[in-house]
């Protein structure tokens, strides 16, 4: 029996490097960088396609990002952000059909600059408050909803996350387990909307394999990585997300 595949070469030579740095990003090293998973993959494929094809990938991802960060998570955090995010995921399975991918990508990239212009013009004082609570929970319905659109969950969440000032180990964990949540969530949606096709599924079975190596190289730097740099890293990763989204959204197909 021979099961359907996508046998293109220029869309491995981008699914290959987009799965690799989405299991960077997933061990925290790089965060921001996950995102730029679909947008490279839809150089190849449409935008649902792509995000379809992920699930199986972000779902072993997820599995090996708490097994490596189980014993740094703050629960209390997560506990609050979680209903938000799945009510993010709720609207984003009513509107699936009627926003464009381009559109949504455009405010990600936009919202994304704008939090990092925030930051650079008026950078926080080491006694500043953290961020409202209702902050929190827009910015994580935020991330449901982008994270179900084109798994592009990342900024809004750690628009709120890293004015906590988390540790590096503390925030990749607490991430990880936000994230296996959402993404568990979106099966059944993506399943309704009938973007589990056999041929999606099959082709992200070749690309399974490379989940663990992604999250392996991330999560040996995110063990050794100062907390500086690391938050460097992180604000690199969602300039350039930022960047590819907002390119995404006004270049002309």
């Amino acid at each position: 029996m021979n099961f359907p595949l996508i046998t293109d070469p220029h869309f491995y030579a981008v699914a290959v490097p987009a799965v690799l740095l989405l299991g960077i990003s997933k061990s925290g090293f790089g965060a921001g960088f996950g995102s730029l998973a679909v947008p490279l993959m839809a150089l190849a494929v449409s935008v649902p396609q792509a995000a379809a094809i992920l699930m199986p990938v972000l779902l072993l991802m997820d599995v090996l990002g708490m097994a490596a960060f189980r014993k740094s998570v703050d629960r209390r955090l997560l506990w609050f952000l979680l209903p938000s995010g799945l009510a993010g995921i709720v609207i984003g399975t009513l509107l699936f059909k009627l926003l464009d991918a381009r559109v949504v990508a455009g405010i990600v990239g936009v919202f994304t600059l704008l939090f990092l212009a925030q930051r650079l013009l008026f950078p926080p004082r080491p006694d500043s408050p953290p961020p409202p609570r209702w902050m929190g929970s827009l910015l994580s319905a935020t991330s449901g909803f982008t994270s179900f659109i084109a798994h592009a969950g990342g900024p809004p969440i750690n628009a709120y996350v890293i004015p906590l000032r988390l540790s590096p180990l503390l925030f990749t964990g607490t991430m990880a387990y936000f994230f296996f949540f959402i993404n568990l969530a979106k099966w059944v949606p993506y399943a309704w909307l009938g973007l589990l096709d056999l041929r999606n599924m099959t082709t992200s079975l070749v690309l399974l394999p490379l989940a663990p190596v992604g999250v392996w190289i991330g999560v040996r730097i995110a063990h050794r990585i100062q907390p500086s740099l690391f938050y460097k890293m992180v604000y690199t990763g969602m300039f350039l997300t930022g960047c590819k989204l907002v390119w995404d959204a006004v270049a002309i197909p």
